[in-house]
């Protein structure tokens, strides 16, 4: 009685734990942020820019999506859109900010596909296909920009390589070795206790196109905010990005505040004066992160909320 009454406090107990943390994140991310600075900057861009930095956000997290889609493929269940939609932008928007996006993301897919009906083993290779997917994304686009513009890394970030072109090397073997294995070779691959499944080619392929397109898209939001103030390429703009990206992330902080800014500022200061960027880095974070995350925070809440009084209106 005691085990079942754990098991029915244990996914709301969760999804509080995931709000309080993204609350949180909310106030810490604040303190960084000086609303004279925030306002300042945010006039400098024009609002053409502004309005198509909201919208290529909005479509990105809409792409996201194709995350929990591709997932419930994966093994093979099937539930209305509206609900992997919830779950995608949920998980997009907390994950993305509050850091070690691997656990929180598990957790909010345990809090959603449990009361679903989904087993911890269903839940747990979900979650696997859809991080794994996102990594995916890094190394397709990581790949083809580090190659095509092999910048140099700064002695700051800590990385055994003169350039990016060795990493971009790295990824393409990955990307290639995991087609080979997963697509071409027509049965499972058995490492130890690992399975790597045969994956279908369309499976495969909406791997690479959604992953990819993420990337593709958070790179275009920042760029559009700052197109206006610098003569630069995408390309050439998408390999600084990517750099500053791979080191955030490497860094496991959360949103890898601190660490990205030191990098865009590093490799485009010959670009755009240092304040210039700040004020365009602190608009690009309240509307990549700052915004989803709340939105996410809304929804989440507004679930529990809803759930909440439907279990006891039972």
């Amino acid at each position: 009685m005691a085990k079942n009454s754990i098991l029915r406090w244990f996914p709301p107990c969760v999804s509080l734990g995931l709000f309080a943390l993204s609350l949180w994140t909310i106030q810490h991310n604040l303190q960084h942020y000086q609303a004279e600075n925030f306002w300042g900057s945010l006039s400098q861009i024009p609002p053409s820019h502004i309005i198509l930095a909201i919208a290529l956000m909005a479509v990105n997290y809409l792409i996201m999506t194709g995350y929990e889609c591709l997932g419930l493929a994966y093994i093979r269940q099937s539930l209305p859109y509206k609900k992997k939609a919830l779950v995608g932008i949920i998980c997009s928007g907390i994950s993305n900010s509050v850091g070690f996006a691997v656990l929180s993301s598990c957790m909010i897919r345990y809090r959603f596909y449990s009361t679903w009906g989904f087993s911890v083993v269903k839940i747990a290779q979900i979650s696997a296909f859809c991080n794994f997917s996102f990594c995916l994304g890094l190394f397709v686009v990581g790949s083809i920009i580090f190659l095509k513009e092999p910048l140099a890394i700064p002695q700051l970030i800590d990385f055994p390589f003169l350039s990016v072109r060795p990493i971009g090397i790295i990824f393409l073997v990955v990307i290639l070795a995991y087609l080979f294995l997963t697509v071409i070779r027509q049965k499972p691959l058995i490492i130890g206790k690992w399975i790597i499944p045969h994956l279908p080619f369309k499976l495969a392929a909406g791997q690479l196109i959604v992953s990819a397109l993420d990337w593709c898209l958070a790179a275009a939001v920042f760029y559009t905010l700052l197109h206006h103030s610098v003569a630069i390429s995408y390309s050439a703009f998408f390999g600084i990005y990517m750099l500053a990206q791979v080191a955030g992330l490497a860094s496991n902080i959360p949103g890898g505040l601190g660490v990205f800014e030191t990098v865009m500022i590093l490799l485009l200061a010959p670009f755009i004066a240092s304040e210039d960027l700040l004020g365009t880095l602190l608009i690009y974070r309240g509307i990549y992160y700052f915004m989803p995350l709340t939105v996410a925070s809304l929804l989440l809440g507004k679930y529990e909320w809803n759930h909440f009084f439907t279990r006891n209106s039972q």
